[in-house]
Parts: structure tokens; sequence; C-alpha cells
């Protein structure tokens, strides 16, 4: 076959890669597919098989009846040990005969559970290798930004997570034009922050109504991480009424006695970072920049010891 690619045209080969590449990424769902069609035509057939199975016990009964017949009748050229051959021979004849009706039913629901035992483990193999992937760059960009707030402190790692906006603002004065510069975050938050505006259903134009109803949120978010041991990000998303992410589906909090993997609570970033002045800046409308300690991807830290 590889010698065949060889010698066929590019265009071709290239035509044939695409196709397997894109049979191969879809191959769970082909897999999946089989599989429950699969289950579908085992029912069938067993169904069917079960039909016909009163035909051969019938006929196995009247056999049987024939053989028992002949022994109590005491005919000369029939005796009980003869009997009993027969009876053997009937019952095994009889169990082929219906191992016959159902080995097609067999056959299929094998099959079957393959196909949904295949995709099943190309799903498995798929995930483990996207969250080795992730928690590798998670790490790597921690280990980015605790070099940043080291080198250059946090207001610094703030604005290179976020961005940087300088607005102008020019004033004609008795002395001239003076020029104002205002430095600003942009418009480019983490991978984990979201914004807690007038947006959410749980707003109110009361800031500090908004400053505690987040500090609640985020005294019970630890109560559950203490309670459960656990704390998927998404969670803390439902508590704050914003939508959940795919990120979120597998990084949160561990709780861990004596853990190097996070600061071993939850923390909004409430009173990080002047999030008092990113309220009046941030996407130009007033809210609060929500950014999370999580400790990184849940099942990776599961191994470490939790007493």
């Amino acid at each position: 076959m590889k010698d065949l690619m060889m010698v066929l045209p590019p265009a071709v080969t290239r035509k044939v890669g695409r196709l397997t590449l894109l049979a191969n990424k879809n191959s769970p769902e082909i897999l999946f597919g089989v599989g429950v069609v699969g289950v579908v035509g085992t029912v069938v057939l067993a169904c069917r098989a079960t039909l016909k199975v009163s035909d051969v016990l019938d006929e196995a009964n009247k056999e049987l009846a024939n053989a028992e017949f002949l022994v109590s009748h005491d005919k000369a050229d029939y005796n009980v040990k003869t009997a009993a051959r027969d009876i053997k021979v009937i019952k095994t004849k009889t169990a082929i005969s219906i191992m016959k009706l159902y080995a097609p039913a067999v056959v299929v629901g094998g099959l079957s559970i393959a196909a949904l035992t295949g995709g099943h483990r190309i799903q498995q193999n798929r995930i483990a290798g996207l969250t080795a992937a992730y928690a590798a760059l998670e790490k790597g960009f921690e280990q980015y930004r605790k070099r940043v707030v080291d080198e250059l402190g946090e207001e610094k790692d703030l604005e290179f997570r976020h961005g940087k906006k300088i607005e102008s603002t020019i004033e004609k004065t008795d002395k001239g034009v003076k020029t104002t510069e205002v430095v600003k975050l942009g418009d480019a938050p983490s991978i984990y922050s979201v914004f807690f505006d007038q947006f959410n259903k749980h707003w109110e134009p009361n800031d500090m109504h908004n400053r505690n109803f987040l500090q609640l949120q985020q005294t019970y978010a630890n109560d559950r991480l203490n309670a459960y041991g656990h704390l998927f990000l998404n969670e803390v998303y439902d508590m704050l009424g914003v939508p959940r992410t795919p990120a979120g589906a597998v990084t949160g909090w561990v709780w861990k006695k004596h853990s190097k993997a996070g600061d071993g609570f939850v923390d909004f970033g409430i009173f990080k970072h002047g999030n008092k002045d990113i309220r009046d800046t941030h996407y130009g409308r007033d809210g609060y920049l929500l950014d999370f300690n999580v400790d990184g991807v849940i099942y990776d830290l599961l191994d470490e010891n939790i007493t």
C-alpha cells in the first residue's frame, strides 16, 4: 500500500490522506453509531431466533417421546441403553440447533460491544492527551507569570496578561494645549477570568451589595472546597451566574493539607490588582474583573495526599 501511494500522483495521495485523517478524526462517532446500530440488530436477531426456538423444541420433544414410546413397548431391537444414547444425541442436536439460531445475534452483539468499547477507548486516549497538554501549558504559563511577578511585580503581571491601552486627553488652557495620558487595561482577559457587571442576573446598582455578594460567594466556594475536597471552576461560574467554559470542566481546586499545587483556598481576585480601578475602565463599563487562582487540572492533582 505504501509503495502504491508513492507511485500515485500527489493530488490523489493528498486526497486519500485527507479522507483517512477525516475518518480517523470521526472514528469515535463512527464506532458509536456502528455500535448502536449493532445493538438494535442484536435485539432483532435475538427476537427472530426466539420465534424459531419453539419449532426446534417441538421437534426435539417428538423425538424424545418416540424414544420413550419404543422403550415402554419392549421392542426387542430397542432397549434402555439404546434409548439413553438416542436421548443424548437428541439433546446435543437440539442444543446445537439453538446455538445456530442465536449465533448471528451473538456475533453482531460482540461486534457492537467491540465498536462501542473501541470508540470509548479512542475518546479516553484523546482526552488524556489533551489534558496532559493542557496541564503542561498551564504549568509553563504559571512559571512564566511567577517570573514576571518576582522580577517586575503584580501590576506588570496584570498589565501583560490583559494588555494596556493609553488614552490621551487634550485640554486647551490659557498657557496652551495640555495632554493627559491615562493608562487603562486592555480587553484581553485571561483564560479563567470573567467580568461581573450589569449584564449578570445577580448584579445590583449598588456597589456595596455587589462586593458583598462576591465576597459571600467566595466564602461559600471555600466552604465547598473544605467540605468536598475539590471544586471545579465551572461550579464557581454557576455560583456567579456566568456561562461555563471547557477549561472550567477540568480545572479547579483540590484541598490538601500540605500541598504545593496551589494556595489552598479559592480567591476570586476581588481585592487584588487594584480591582476598584478596573471597575471604571475595563471594557468601558462598570463591573468587576474576576480572575481565579485555580490550582490546575483537578484530575492531575488527585494522586497527592489529601489528608
